[in-house]
C-alpha cells in the first residue's frame, strides 16, 4: 500500500461514515434524472447537467481520445480521492497506460494523469477549492477548470507537497498545450460554448 493509499484508507475507517456508505445512500436516493452527484469533504452534491456542459465534456473526450484509447477515458466515474470522505465524479478523467481497478472495481487517483471540471455555478466553488485541494494531493498531473460562465480556462500542473505550482488561464479560443505533460497533446478552446444562466 502507497501513502496515498493510506490516507484514501484513512478517511473511510473508524466509526465515522464512509465514502461507500455514503454512496450506498445515493443509489437507494431518488436523484432526478439528469443529475451528477459526487461527495465532496463529506457533503453531497447534486448539479443539474446542462447542454453547454455536456458539449464541452464531450469536445475534451473526442480531443482525447487522440492519444487515449476509449477504456482510459472517463465521465462522472466515481474516484476516491485524498482528504476527509472525497469522492468524485469528475466531468472528464484521462487515466494512466496499465490503470487497472482495485479489488472494489474502482479506479485508482494515483492512476489519473488529467482531470477537467466543468464550471456549475452551485458548485463552483468546490473545483477551486477542496477538489483543486485534492487533485493536487493526489498528485494529478494535469488539472483543468473550464469556466462556460467566464469563457475561461485555468490550468494547473506540477503538484507537489498539497497544492499546484503552475497555473495559467486564458480565454476559450486559446489552445491549452499540454504536450509537456503525461498528456502530450494541444486542446482546441475555440468551439466551447458559453454558458450566460
Amino acid at each position: 500500500m502507497t501513502v496515498l493509499d493510506d490516507r484514501i484508507a484513512m478517511a473511510d475507517s473508524g466509526d465515522e461514515l464512509t465514502l461507500d456508505v455514503m454512496f450506498e445512500w445515493l443509489e437507494k436516493m431518488p436523484v432526478p434524472e439528469g443529475y451528477t452527484t459526487e461527495i465532496v469533504g463529506g457533503h453531497i452534491f447534486m448539479a443539474p447537467q446542462r447542454d453547454t456542459h455536456w458539449d464541452i465534456i464531450l469536445d475534451l473526450v473526442e480531443q482525447l481520445r487522440a492519444t487515449y484509447p476509449r477504456r482510459r477515458v472517463k465521465s462522472d466515474v466515481r474516484i476516491d480521492y485524498p482528504g476527509r470522505l472525497n469522492g468524485f465524479a469528475s466531468d472528464v478523467t484521462a487515466l494512466a497506460d496499465g490503470a487497472e481497478k482495485d479489488e472494489k472495481g474502482r479506479w485508482a487517483c494515483r492512476d489519473v494523469e488529467f482531470v477537467a471540471e466543468v464550471i456549475s455555478q452551485d458548485t463552483a466553488a468546490n473545483d477551486y477549492g477542496p477538489k483543486k485541494t485534492a487533485y493536487a494531493l493526489a498528485e494529478v498531473p494535469v488539472y483543468l477548470i473550464i469556466d462556460p460562465y467566464t469563457a475561461r480556462w485555468h490550468l494547473h500542473t506540477l503538484p507537489k507537497d498539497g497544492e499546484y505550482h503552475a497555473e495559467v488561464a486564458f480565454g476559450f479560443g486559446h489552445d491549452i498545450d499540454l504536450t509537456g505533460t503525461p498528456v502530450g497533446l494541444v486542446l482546441r478552446t475555440g468551439e466551447f460554448p458559453r454558458d450566460r444562466d
